[in-house]
């Protein structure tokens, strides 16, 4: 077998094989024999069929499928004796499979780029240090507090703040529209959740009460026929609820599950797991910043089939988020995750040549402390991790995770970092938000 390479671009190989007429013959003729023992034809016993006429009958057909065959197996043996490593399958093209001839082809395949990687002494980030305090606790049980609230139906007029039970009917003119309707629906007032005005022309009304309001849909409303329209509601208010807010003390406590049911151990509970999310978002601020430096001071030409591959896992993301079970994600179209698949696909690359280059391995005692950490946030700790230690797959997510905080770790030995305190809120923003409250600070 022969072989010859063209290097067409950085990712892209044109390998042209060529296979000796006789290992062709060979196989058609081991091929034809085979077949021979297993054909059914009249006037022949299986097994005792002439060779002559399966080859007459059939050699055409297995003589295709012999070509294919040894195209493959030509092909892999060609990547193997050139140390390629292929991104994605190959687009073979036959140039000569006539019969008594060698059998030549050409394969067109892409590979993964030589990256040489910039020094990581160029990346800037900042790290962010922040602490919960007494106050933020004091806010976050206050946000559990209104989670748990009761509502008590009023003899009053409705407030700002209050939920009203109402039945509405949609008019476009004298019209009723399609989706404007609806009974016993619940809306806080103030919840901003209606278009605009909507809530409003509410305000003040009473159970019982019947009232009319005219109200515009926004320009940008997602139903074309509504988009800037002039509409009316009839609305008849059913009940008008206040908020019960209930006191923390120990029957509130009782509701979280906790082995000790006081006041102290919530406190102690929330405290506990808001330090966990502080941390854990400080830590993917930082690795994405670290990320978006090696992305910014190397350029990656990224092979089309691993972009593809990146595309189709945000399509299955995507479909598992919005569509549930049984939403076909190949309905989505591809450009809506062009742009953050070749972003993933060039990073991908980038963090594994920084693996390749210093030569990490997975840290076994990281796992162990990756789990333990991570089983904090469930019931029962010892058999989440117990669970991921005897599944494969799980398992090898965490490793993965591990080997990426192994990676940030190795880029901060070299990037400049300055350090940026935020309080607990600001620091569990995302970036956008998180950068914003810095300028100010």
């Amino acid at each position: 077998m022969q072989v010859s390479v063209e290097t067409t671009s950085p990712i892209e190989r044109v390998l042209t094989i060529s296979v000796p007429a006789a290992r062709i013959e060979e196989k058609v003729s081991s091929e034809v024999a085979k077949t021979a023992k297993t054909v059914r034809i009249d006037g022949f016993r299986k097994g005792k069929v002439p060779v002559s006429l399966v080859k007459k009958r059939y050699g055409q057909s297995i003589r295709m499928e012999a070509v294919e065959q040894i195209m493959r197996d030509a092909y892999m043996e060609a990547l193997q004796a050139e140390s390629i490593q292929p991104a994605g399958m190959p687009s073979i093209e036959p140039k000569n499979f006539a019969e008594g001839a060698d059998l030549e082809f050409t394969a067109k395949v892409e590979v993964y780029p030589e990256i040489t990687l910039a020094d990581a002494s160029t990346i800037a980030v900042e790290r962010v240090v922040s602490e919960v305090t007494d106050a933020d606790v004091d806010t976050m049980l206050e946000t559990l507090r209104k989670q748990n609230a009761d509502w008590s139906a009023v003899e009053r007029e409705a407030a700002d703040g209050d939920q009203v039970t109402i039945d509405f009917v949609g008019y476009l003119g004298d019209e009723a529209f399609e989706g404007g309707a609806a009974e016993g629906h619940k809306l806080v007032l103030g919840s901003n959740t209606m278009i605009p005005g909507f809530e409003a022309g509410i305000e003040g009304a009473k159970a019982g009460e019947e009232r009319t309001i005219t109200v515009t849909f926004p320009e940008d409303y997602q139903a074309e026929n509504l988009k800037g329209k002039e509409a009316s509601f009839k609305i008849t208010v059913s009940e008008v609820a206040e908020q019960i807010i209930p006191e923390i003390d120990d029957a509130f406590v009782e509701k979280f599950g906790l082995a000790e049911a006081t006041v102290d151990a919530l406190r102690a509970e929330v405290t506990k797991n808001m330090d966990r999310e502080l941390s854990q978002a400080i830590k993917a601020k930082l690795k994405n910043a670290l990320f978006d430096g090696l992305l910014s001071i190397n350029e990656v030409e990224v092979p089309a089939s691993v972009v593809d591959q990146e595309v189709d896992a945000l399509r299955k993301q995507a479909a598992q988020q919005f569509g549930g079970e049984g939403f076909d994600a190949s309905q989505l179209p591809a450009e809506l995750f062009q742009e953050e698949a070749t972003k993933r696909a060039k990073l991908g690359l980038l963090i594994s040549e920084v693996i390749k280059q210093n030569e990490l391995k997975v840290d076994d005692e990281r796992v162990r402390a990756f789990l333990e950490d991570m089983a904090q946030a469930y019931q029962e700790p010892q058999q989440v991790i117990e669970f991921y230690l005897k599944n494969k797959e799980q398992l090898a997510q965490v490793q993965s995770a591990v080997l990426e905080e192994q990676v940030v770790d190795k880029l901060l030995e070299s990037a400049q970092v300055t350090e940026v305190t935020l309080g607990y809120e600001d620091a569990i923003k995302p970036n956008a938000q998180a950068e914003e409250a810095g300028e100010e600070a």
